[in-house]
């Protein structure tokens, strides 16, 4: 667990960073909109024709047997992966011949401009041949994990970004930053977009490869083999209906979100405000999912082993109870980061994306603010699901993604119409943590007939009520220093990062004593176990 958790953080970690030089390079208007829309297709296509169901069926499919053949499952696993590296060759063929009709299903504002799409598509050409190594990638590293190898998996992403940003670590030494350079979709050479295209797309084959020698040292010996009938690989595909439509869903709002964010951001270029496009929401979205990665996730990793044994045997009770645990014990560290973000978002964007110019940074920041609170439904949907898939339901978590994709959609839209440009994908950010609160009313709902009536509903809104009412006064006086450390010192690099610094600390002392006031016994719970892990 120390090593996935370690890994897991650190490449986190060098993904801020990278995320930081390509908006150094590239700043975070239209030119990086063009970046990110031909990256992000990739993640969405694999995702959402073999990758959901890696995840949840073949997988699982995958351990039973590892676990059950006389050969330990090596010849299903060779079976898998020759399958899968099929199937993802061509889809990568597919698509890379029709990246001009996927850029404009991505953008059409992108797609209106003759230069934009040029590059949109270059960009894109190398870009989704990463399919193809995302997959395989998944692959070693579950028959990895089925071998008790979990190291591996976690850590080879750090390689990943590593490679990229060397890649526009040499794109910066060559044109310099983008503050200097103004460089746009007219004036980016050729070079450049296929030194930045051909570095993305290695990051993701050093990633895949760098898997192989753990392979080797687990015994594993990859053997292409084409027997695919009658074992049970068609059956898995079968189950996998529920979890593609999921992702359909999903990546439904996504496009739409793309659509309307990307159309708002070339609008607010014009008028001089730049940050307010796709790569800013995408930047915003990175370092408010931080907090659910890393505190949520690792909770629910922990407790849904018990949950699914508790539903296997019929337990209602015990799955209450374990649900309850997860959503109160995140809940203590998921509620101040909401409301930090809140307080701090501007100068935690100025600080960290500082090289492309207090102005865009800035309006990263109020689109940071804008997601903040949602966080708080965002992290109770994700447990609350993980009481269905308990359960092997996993087609009621298709219908809620359905409520929540359609919310986000309908209300982003609305943004857009209603709000000026350079407001509309801060709007945006905002209804994504609406949609996700609609959301949680259905599935709690649902999830409370499954477990007969009783989810623990008042102990759980006793604690968010009690966590919430310590965080509103901390926030304020945390937003009063953050505004006047500002006012002093400037929006700079040091103004931001005394601001943060100051507005922190305000935020969690005052927050810490008003929950010890209020007796919030989750909180002084997590007290205690970080005071035993010092020593204290």
């Amino acid at each position: 667990s120390a090593v996935m958790a370690a890994g897991t953080l650190v490449s986190r970690l060098t993904g801020f960073l990278r995320t930081l030089v390509i908006a150094a390079a590239l700043g975070v208007g239209t030119l990086n909109d063009t970046y990110t829309v031909a990256n992000t297709l990739p993640t969405m296509i694999y995702i959402l024709t073999i990758g959901g169901g890696l995840n949840s069926v073949f997988v699982p499919q995958l351990v039973r047997a590892m676990k059950n053949d006389e050969d330990g499952g090596e010849a299903y696993a060779n079976r898998l992966l020759t399958l899968v590296m099929v199937v993802l060759a061509g889809i990568v063929v597919i698509t890379v011949l029709a990246s001009p009709l996927l850029i404009r299903m991505m953008s059409a504002k992108i797609a209106s401009d003759p230069d934009g799409l040029r590059v949109s598509v270059t960009f894109a050409m190398f870009c989704l041949p990463t399919i193809f190594f995302m997959g395989v990638h998944v692959v070693m590293g579950q028959i990895l994990n089925a071998r008790g190898r979990f190291g591996a998996m976690m850590w080879t992403p750090v390689l990943n970004n590593l490679v990229v940003i060397f890649t526009f670590g040499a794109f910066l030494w060559v044109f310099g930053t983008h503050s200097e350079s103004r460089m746009d979709v007219t004036t980016i050479t050729p070079e450049g977009v296929r030194l930045l295209g051909v570095g993305t797309l290695l990051g993701l084959v050093v990633q895949a490869l760098a898997m192989v020698p753990y392979l080797r040292d687990a015994g594993f010996r990859f053997r292409p083999r084409f027997d695919w009938r009658g074992h049970g690989l068609g059956k898995a595909a079968k189950l996998a209906k529920w979890t593609f439509l999921f992702v359909l869903a999903n990546q439904a709002g996504m496009i739409v979100v793309t659509q309307l964010a990307t159309w708002a951001g070339a609008s607010a270029e014009k008028q001089g405000y730049t940050g307010t496009g796709i790569a800013a929401y995408q930047n915003a979205l990175l370092i408010w999912q931080m907090p659910q990665a890393i505190i949520t996730v690792s909770v629910m990793a922990a407790v849904l082993p018990r949950i699914s044994r508790a539903a296997a045997d019929g337990d209602n009770q015990a799955v209450r109870d374990d649900l309850s645990y997860g959503l109160r014990t995140s809940a203590v560290a998921i509620v101040p980061a909401a409301f930090a973000f809140l307080a701090a978002g501007v100068p935690m964007a100025t600080l960290m994306f500082s090289s492309t110019g207090e102005s865009g940074a800035r309006s990263i920041g109020y689109i940071l603010m804008a997601f903040g609170l949602g966080l708080i439904p965002f992290s109770v949907q994700y447990i609350v699901l993980r009481g269905f898939y308990a359960y092997e339901d996993t087609r009621t978590p298709f219908y809620n993604t359905v409520i929540v994709a359609t919310a986000n959609a309908v209300l982003s839209a609305l943004c857009f119409v209603v709000l000026p440009a350079r407001w509309a994908v801060a709007g945006m950010a905002a209804s994504y943590g609406v949609a996700y609160a609609i959301g949680v009313g259905v599935a709690v709902k649902r999830l409370r007939r499954r477990l007969d009536g009783d989810l623990d509903g008042a102990r759980i809104v006793r604690t968010y009520a009690r966590l919430i009412g310590a965080a509103v006064p901390a926030t304020a006086a945390a937003g009063a220093v953050v505004y006047a450390i500002t006012k002093a010192m400037g929006s700079g690099v040091l103004g931001s990062l005394l601001a943060l610094i100051g507005g922190g600390v305000v935020l969690m002392a005052l927050f810490v004593v008003l929950g010890k006031r209020m007796r919030i016994e989750e909180m002084t719970a997590m007290v205690g176990m970080v005071r035993g892990r010092l020593g204290r």
